[in-house]
């Protein structure tokens, strides 16, 4: 008799479910040794002069002249003569370009006194949104650009931490994670639990499955008036490290529980990330008027209102020569008008490609990429991040 008939006769319990999950980590643990040998972490490829002038926003001519003046210091250059750029390399010529350049604050985008942490929480009620992907593309790129990012994952699923090379299941399993700064009993400080990434001025807050207890606890606690209540923790807690930052961006499980209640509390500003589809924009429709509700319920628990500086809505798995999809963009922009991101986020081929290696399109070796599909991908995700970067801009007063 086979395994498939003996599966048949006595049916496939929890222990059977537990070993598909043994089998599925160990394998996918070979896999991230392999892909990461020999540091067994990831790390960051160098970036091309052309990459570095659109990063820096020069000329790539005004990038060659800086090196034969010398006031940029040499780079790894290859057998041909082009240079490539770390983003060490690339952080160093930004503080000399804001030192000697034309508009040199420009250079230096990220907060000045009297500005507050801008919080960001990328949202959505329903899973497939591009979420996690719009995420780690945007604390990668405002990380290029200067910012000094932090990214916290909320999601117990932990996605954002497996693309940031950690395995959450092996690594975490015993703590070290955002909840461990979100309990109610054994409280750590957020800076315990702070990771390095191999991307400059980068640092990330892994999840895990224990994540998950913190909406049975949350409900717990609130019957036992506990303080801080949960809509305060996340904030309490981001004030410890709130001057090592200038953003922000909250990975949020696709369900609106205690987790994604805690992070809309904490944060300044709100990305909502909707694909262009009917059933999607009513799902949408309906995470919106609950959260609302409940936001309400929350501003009379803890005594104050919950206000952000802006709520975007990002759409995403974008297709321009799908004609239903770009009817429902416009119906949504009809209605929620400039709440809505003028640039769309496309779906691309590049970006499954890259993540199917747990790349994102900053990280992905051009080379392993059809170019063209690679260069449109970036210049829509370039160009979403540059939006909202703008809109954090005007929320620090600047223009």
């Amino acid at each position: 008799m086979d395994d498939h008939s003996l599966d048949i006769e006595r049916g496939i319990g929890s222990d059977d479910i537990g070993r598909f999950a043994d089998s599925l980590a160990e394998s996918l643990d070979r896999q991230m040794r392999i892909a990461f040998e020999p540091e067994e972490r990831k790390h960051l490829r160098k970036f091309s002069s052309t990459e570095v002038a659109e990063i820096l926003r020069v000329s790539t001519s005004n990038l060659r002249n800086r090196h034969k003046d010398g006031s940029f210091p040499e780079v790894h250059t290859d057998k041909r003569g082009h240079r490539f750029y770390s983003s060490e390399d690339v952080d160093l010529m930004r503080d000399i370009l804001s030192r000697t350049g034309k508009n040199a604050e420009s250079y230096k985008p990220g907060r000045r006194d009297g500005d507050r942490l801008q919080v960001i929480s990328v949202v959505n009620f329903k899973g497939g949104s591009s979420k996690t992907t719009a995420t780690i593309h945007l604390a990668q790129r405002y990380a290029l650009r200067g910012y000094r990012v932090l990214v916290l994952d909320l999601d117990p699923q932990a996605s954002l931490t497996t693309f940031f090379g950690f395995r959450p299941e092996l690594e975490f399993a015993d703590g070290g994670t955002i909840y461990d700064a979100l309990r109610y009993e054994d409280q750590r400080p957020l800076s315990s639990v702070i990771k390095k990434t191999y991307f400059n001025k980068l640092d990330m807050v892994p999840a895990g499955l224990m994540l998950s207890e913190y909406e049975t606890e949350t409900a717990n606690a609130l019957a036992s008036r506990v303080q801080p209540i949960f809509a305060e923790r996340l904030a309490l807690a981001l004030e410890e490290v709130e001057a090592d930052y200038d953003i922000v961006l909250i990975d949020c499980p696709p369900q609106l529980g205690f987790i994604t209640l805690t992070a809309l509390a904490a944060s300044t500003g709100l990305l909502v990330t909707v694909v262009p589809g009917m059933l999607d924009i009513a799902s949408m429709s309906q995470f919106l008027k609950l959260a609302s509700e409940t936001v309400k319920a929350v501003e009379e628990a803890i005594g104050r209102r919950v206000s952000w500086d802006f709520v975007k809505f990002l759409i995403t798995r974008y297709e321009p020569s799908d004609g239903p999809q770009t009817q429902m963009a416009g119906y949504l922009r009809s209605i929620l008008v400039n709440q809505v991101m003028t640039e769309p986020m496309l779906k691309s081929t590049a970006i499954s490609d890259a993540g199917m290696t747990q790349q994102t399109l900053y990280e992905v070796d051009p080379s392993q990429l059809i170019r063209k599909t690679l260069d449109r991908a970036l210049n829509s995700m370039n160009a979403v991040a540059d939006e909202l970067e703008q809109t954090v801009q005007l929320a620090w007063g600047r223009r």
